[in-house]
């Protein structure tokens, strides 16, 4: 997909990976770029930057969601591209609070689930539109130090593999962002987690890969390039896989999110 004269919503817009991406879609030529964020101070910041629209929104409401694309579809246009970026990480194995479970399901998954049950219609029937979710690198590969975390983001992969592979024939395409660790807010303070191992990236160029990967209208979008081998490594030998994640939770049980 070329940008250029198209409407894009980004959730998660007021800082880090979702601020970076208004920023890159304006500058790709976007017609309007919707920055969505439960911060509504910081999507307005986000909007002022890059000429668009604002909207406060908790993702974790599906009527919020659902009630903000009514009003993108009514009073500025069609959406071509929806990009759920907004997630939490939230630390803590099986001992992981039900509340704290339900919410970082709700935000890292199901805020996807809804707004693709609101959209996928809409852009069928006008012939298609992009739909891109961002994971984790941990949707993959799983997360020390976070049960709730690891399960939702795989949980997320796997919808994007559904939703591409169901309505693929439909004109909707589908990416997935999995980035190990990117410098936002999420991961302040944990610089020296074993999320950065491979080094921990800018916002900026994680959206020009994005770009890149939505022109070429790639599936798995992958900042960094390792991720790539060690999914190899898990498939090859999966027992094997297993015992060196042991090894990295054992270096890193002081270090957890």
């Amino acid at each position: 997909m070329d940008i250029k004269g198209k409407i894009c919503v980004v959730t998660g817009a007021a800082s880090g990976i979702g601020r970076a991406l208004c920023m890159a879609f304006a500058d790709a030529g976007a017609k309007q770029v919707v920055c969505v964020d439960l911060n509504g101070d910081g999507a307005a910041a986000t909007a002022e930057a890059v000429g668009g629209a604002a909207y406060t929104v908790d993702v974790s409401n599906e009527s919020q969601i659902t009630e903000m694309i009514d009003s993108v579809e009514r009073d500025i246009g069609p959406i071509n591209l929806f990009w759920s970026n907004a997630g939490i990480a939230v630390g803590g194995g099986m001992d992981t609070p039900n509340a704290e479970w339900q919410r970082t399901w709700e935000i890292n998954v199901m805020s996807h689930v809804w707004a693709a049950r609101h959209l996928v219609p809409l852009m069928s029937a006008r012939g298609g539109g992009y739909l891109l979710n961002t994971a984790s690198a941990a949707g993959l590969l799983n997360q020390i130090g976070s049960a709730s975390y690891g399960v939702s983001k795989h949980a997320a992969v796997g919808l994007a593999e559904w939703i591409a592979m169901t309505h693929g024939d439909e004109g909707i395409k589908v990416s997935v962002l999995c980035p190990q660790a990117v410098r936002t807010e999420m991961t302040r303070g944990h610089e020296d987690h074993v999320a950065a191992i491979n080094g921990m990236m800018e916002p900026e160029p994680v959206a020009q890969i994005c770009l890149d990967a939505i022109r070429d209208e790639t599936f798995l979008i992958l900042p960094h390039e390792e991720v790539r081998g060690y999914m190899k490594n898990k498939t090859d030998d999966y027992d094997r896989w297993i015992g060196g994640m042991r090894k990295l939770n054992r270096m890193f049980s002081d270090k957890k999110m």
